[in-house]
C-alpha cells in the first residue's frame, strides 16, 4: 500500500513523497479476540521475522499485524536503502525529525486498525526505529492529528516501545498545552517503554528522557522499565513484562 505525504519546496511549489510499504503478516489469535496489537519492526528488518516470533507469545486472545516499513535511502546509513519507517540523520533529540516520514507511517498503522470489530482494543507497539513509530503515534493520538494536520481517528488503548526513543520530544509539551482534549486522551492511554541499560544504538538516557517528556506532556500511565545489562535486542524476561502488562491493561482473558 502507498501513501503520499505533500510538503512546501522553495518556490512555493509542493513535492510529492510517495511510500510503498512491504507485506504485512498476520498472527490470527488462537483464543476470543480481545485485543489487536500493530508490532512495528527496527530498522532493516520485515514484519516476517517478527510475526513468527509473536506467535510464541502466550497470548491467545490477541491478533497480531505485523507490517514491513517502505524500503528508503536512510540518512543515518549515508544514504543506504533499507527498510524504515522514517528516515533519520541521528539517533538524538537534535536531529531533524521525518515528519512525512513519521505521518505515512502512522497512517498505514491506523489504516491497519480502523476495520478492526468494535468490541476489540487496539494498540500499537515496536523495537527501535518500530518503537519510536508507535510512541509517535500515540501523540497523534493525544492530540487527535497528525503533524500535517490530517486528523486522527483510531482510539488507541495501548502503546508499548522497547529500546525507542520520543519523536519531537523537545516541541510536544508545547502541543499538548494548547488542548485541553489532547490532555485528556493523553490521561487515558497506557505506555510500557522497555530499555536495555547497555543500549548501544539508542542511548538508555534518550530512552528515559523519552519517557519524562511524555510524563511531562501529560501521558500519566507511562511506565519505564530498565533492564541492568541489556544491549540494543529483546530477552524473554522483556517480553514476558510485556505479555503480563497488556493481560492486565487490556483486562485479557488466558494468559500463562
Amino acid at each position: 500500500m502507498s501513501y503520499q505525504q505533500q510538503s512546501s519546496s522553495s518556490g512555493g511549489r509542493t513535492a510529492r513523497r510517495t511510500f510503498e510499504f512491504g507485506r504485512t503478516h498476520v498472527v490470527r489469535p488462537r483464543g476470543k479476540h480481545q485485543a489487536t496489537i500493530v508490532w512495528l519492526h527496527g530498522l532493516g528488518d520485515n514484519g516476517s521475522s517478527l510475526s513468527q516470533h509473536l506467535e510464541s507469545l502466550s497470548l491467545p486472545n490477541v491478533k497480531w499485524i505485523c507490517p514491513t516499513a517502505p524500503t528508503r535511502p536512510v540518512a543515518l546509513l549515508g544514504g543506504f536503502p533499507c527498510t524504515a519507517w522514517f528516515d533519520v540523520r541521528e539517533i538524538s533529540e537534535d536531529s531533524p525529525d521525518d515528519w512525512e516520514g513519521l505521518d505515512a507511517s502512522a497512517a498505514h498503522i491506523a489504516n491497519l486498525l480502523s476495520t478492526e470489530p468494535a468490541d476489540v482494543k487496539v494498540g500499537v507497539g515496536g523495537f527501535s526505529m518500530g518503537a519510536a513509530t508507535a510512541i509517535y503515534s500515540a501523540t497523534c493520538f493525544a492530540l487527535g492529528k497528525y503533524a500535517n494536520g490530517s486528523p486522527y481517528m483510531i482510539n488507541l488503548r495501548a502503546v508499548i516501545g522497547l529500546s525507542g526513543w520520543l519523536p519531537g520530544s523537545r516541541s510536544l509539551r508545547n502541543k499538548m498545552e494548547v488542548s485541553n482534549d489532547a490532555a485528556r486522551r493523553a490521561s487515558s492511554l497506557p505506555m510500557f517503554l522497555c530499555h536495555g541499560t547497555n543500549d548501544d544504538v539508542v542511548n538508555f538516557n534518550f530512552g528515559e528522557r523519552s519517557s519524562r517528556y511524555l510524563s511531562s506532556a501529560g501521558f500519566r500511565y507511562v511506565l519505564f522499565k530498565s533492564y541492568d545489562g541489556l544491549g540494543h535486542y529483546t530477552v524473554p524476561k522483556e517480553m514476558d513484562d510485556v505479555c503480563h502488562w497488556l493481560t492486565a491493561r487490556l483486562g485479557l482473558e488466558g494468559y500463562g
